[in-house]
């Protein structure tokens, strides 16, 4: 019996507002020459990140699949910057999340499990399938379907790929040549074509045309004042001990609610369930006459084994773990920790509830660094590095408006003009 053919598939999802306009690509590459054999791409409408990543996993597998079809099953080695994907396809992992569970299990049934290999790599490594992902969502953002025939994906990769350190197999010499050659001449024989997909967003009209939406929600993002965690930098979040306002801490919580009341602008507050969120809320609640709401979803991210640490204690105890956390957003800290990824789905959970809630209202959310980054992120529609890439002070403010279209607009970042 001749031996499997070997492949290589790499994958990516993405999703411009996790959730928002999301897409795949995936690529299929023969391993010992570098050449792609097969590429997939698709606009799939709004869905979260981790979705689109399983997504592109789920058309990779399918289109290696695809090539040999009247052949034993090929041997895949799957290669993708989404640790969560790697780890529960390699069963490290538990799947919790309901949307991810039956579309682990379409990925698994595609080829025999035996035959698929899993591997994390950063995304700079990644960048034929991210290309075509983004491709995707580009055709999508503008009514259209994506066309291998435009795409500059493979001119995007970091380099030709070397031959990969794959499990061996038996045979004479020049079979994965040979597969890549019947590979070739299968793509030819097919014209791959992707379904047309409707208009993500109704078409803009100019400015002087836009139609008139109405007042947006606008929510003013308060961070909490200073803790005796803040001044030291330490991983301060949900999963440990749930510290007080400091003396620093209640002053400029005070600062704070005098600002707000000198404007008269805040109709209603909406805290974290954290005691130095409930604590600031309370002095500005206080100051305007307004009750607390209390929403779990504002409350920081779990930080697990790392609460209460420096960076650099994180790094010196757990270092492999940081720089894979510092990677991806999909994973989480040591010893059963919260990653970016789920924190964006519980935070777009909150924000989608209380726009539809106080559409037309200004409304002050009181929470932590992590909620707010990612509100703005998510209204910016920027990539989940760009966490790493924003300054928020104790008790700064920061502010973003929604609009009945669906658009959002980051008015304030990092304000602490009321604090001098």
């Amino acid at each position: 019996m001749p031996p499997p053919h070997q492949l290589v598939v790499e994958a990516d999802g993405g999703s411009r507002g996790n959730p928002g306009p999301a897409g795949y690509g995936a690529v299929v590459i023969d391993p010992q020459t570098g050449e792609p054999l097969a590429e997939a791409a698709e606009y799939i409408g709004v869905a979260t990140n981790n979705v689109a990543e399983y997504k592109g996993l789920i058309a990779g597998l399918k289109a290696a699949k695809a090539l040999f079809p009247s052949d034993d099953a090929p041997r895949v080695h799957v290669r993708m910057d989404s640790k969560l994907v790697v780890e529960q396809m390699s069963g490290r992992w538990k799947i919790k999340h309901p949307d991810m569970k039956p579309l682990a299990a379409e990925a698994a049934r595609i080829l025999p499990p035996a035959s698929v290999t899993y591997e994390w790599i950063p995304r700079a490594e990644n960048k034929h399938a991210d290309r075509l992902a983004n491709e995707a969502m580009d055709a999508g953002k503008r009514g259209r379907q994506w066309e291998p025939s435009s795409s500059t994906a493979a001119l995007d990769a970091a380099s030709p790929a070397v031959p990969l350190d794959l499990p061996p197999v038996t045979g004479p010499p020049g079979d994965a040549v040979a597969g890549a050659a019947k590979a070739r001449a299968a793509m030819a024989s097919r014209a791959t074509t992707a379904a047309p997909v409707a208009p993500a967003t109704t078409p803009r009209t100019g400015w002087g045309t836009a139609p008139d939406l109405g007042a947006p929600a606008t929510f003013v993002l308060l961070r909490h004042g200073e803790t005796v965690l803040t001044p030291e930098k330490r991983f301060s979040g949900s999963g440990g001990s749930d510290p007080e306002l400091s003396v620093a801490g209640r002053g400029q919580a005070a600062h704070a609610a005098r600002a707000f009341a000198d404007r008269g602008t805040i109709q209603e507050i909406v805290s974290s369930p954290l005691r130095r969120c409930r604590e600031t809320a309370a002095a500005v609640a206080g100051r305007l006459s307004l009750d607390v709401r209390i929403d779990e979803n504002l409350r920081e991210t779990d930080f697990g084994a790392w609460e209460g640490l420096t960076f650099g204690e994180v790094r010196e105890r757990y270092g492999s773990d940081l720089t894979a956390w510092l990677a991806s957003p999909d994973v989480a800290p040591t010893g059963g920790g919260e990653s970016f990824a789920e924190v964006a789905d519980r935070v777009s959970a909150a924000r989608d509830r209380l726009i539809a809630r106080h559409q037309g209202r200004t409304v002050l959310l009181v929470t932590h660094v992590t909620p707010i980054k990612t509100l703005v992120r998510l209204a910016l529609g920027a990539p989940p590095e760009s966490l790493f890439r924003m300054e928020l002070s104790a008790a700064s403010v920061s502010t973003v408006a929604y609009y009945a279209d669906g658009n959002a607009s980051v008015r304030l970042l990092n304000d602490t003009s009321h604090l001098r």
